[in-house]
């Protein structure tokens, strides 16, 4: 498979430190509007990496479920790999790419666990089955079989036939960020890159070199 020769020159738009603003979850909002009304394929998806127990990077694409002023947040499991992983090294790295705006943000901080009370409210709004899930999976374990699985899943609905609480080992994530990039693609890979950088509280905004 040569794949040296693939290539895609990108021109659609432009971005300017004039353009973005002094606030950049403020300009995330922005581009994440805009990628929701264009048709973008899975806009909220975001790959999220961490460092693992063992010092090695790990990463996996999940769906973003809110941003405010403090940050970005999603949910998880607790206990799967990347939970130990941000419990052993608490700051996380987010990608999110919509290629049909030839578009990137890239978002790093530190990460902690949401408080009960929004991981609550957030598990309750889920639908039924999903709440199920939550409990009958192990994530990251080997699991036995599929079918292993689907049993698991039955007797949580049969234990919780109406209501399903939230487990204790699944929650919200949010990650504070420190420095957050925003990257539209130009012509011959001069790319447009402005990054933001938390400095004493306040942020400073830069270009970079593509």
């Amino acid at each position: 498979m040569d794949l040296h020769n693939i290539r895609q020159d990108y021109s659609k738009q432009e971005l300017s430190e004039v353009e973005c603003d002094a606030n950049p979850i403020t300009q995330f909002e922005k581009w994440m509007n805009e990628a929701m009304h264009s048709a973008v394929n899975e806009p909220t998806a975001v790959n999220v990496a961490a460092v693992g127990e063992d010092g090695r990077p790990n990463s996996r694409v999940l769906l973003l479920k809110e941003v405010n002023p403090q940050g970005f947040v999603f949910f998880s499991n607790y206990q799967s790999r990347k939970g130990r992983s941000f419990a052993a090294h608490p700051f996380a790295a987010l990608t999110f790419f919509w290629p049909e705006l030839e578009r990137s943000v890239r978002v790093e901080g530190r990460i902690e666990k949401l408080d009960e009370a929004a991981s609550d409210e957030y598990f309750d709004s889920r639908p039924y089955t999903s709440r199920i899930g939550a409990w009958a999976s192990a994530q990251s374990e080997v699991l036995s079989s599929k079918a292993a699985l689907v049993a698991k899943a039955a007797a949580v609905g049969a234990r919780h036939p109406l209501h399903v609480p939230r487990p204790p080992h699944w929650g919200g994530y949010i990650v504070h960020p420190d420095r957050i990039e925003f990257w539209q693609g130009r012509p011959s890979r001069l790319h447009d890159r402005i990054q933001y950088r938390l400095v004493d509280g306040n942020w400073i905004k830069e270009r970079l070199s593509p």
